[in-house]
């Protein structure tokens, strides 16, 4: 019997953020302090929605 696939993720973590987006972990900072990328604090753990990280590419894309 197959396992059902596991759902895509909804947050990550930074460095893996980063690496989706191809940009490095100072550069998924500024884009953070600047309010394009939405993050989730869980307790001391920040993260990362991976919406605002798809969100991202489409409004650069559309320029």
């Amino acid at each position: 019997m197959s396992n059902p696939p596991s759902p895509d993720p909804i947050c990550v973590r930074v460095n893996d953020a980063a690496r989706m987006i191809g940009v490095g972990r100072t550069k998924l900072y500024a884009l953070i302090a600047a309010g394009e990328i939405d993050t989730v604090r869980l307790g001391k753990a920040t993260r990362i929605t991976t919406a605002s990280l798809y969100e991202l590419i489409e409004r650069r894309r559309a320029t």
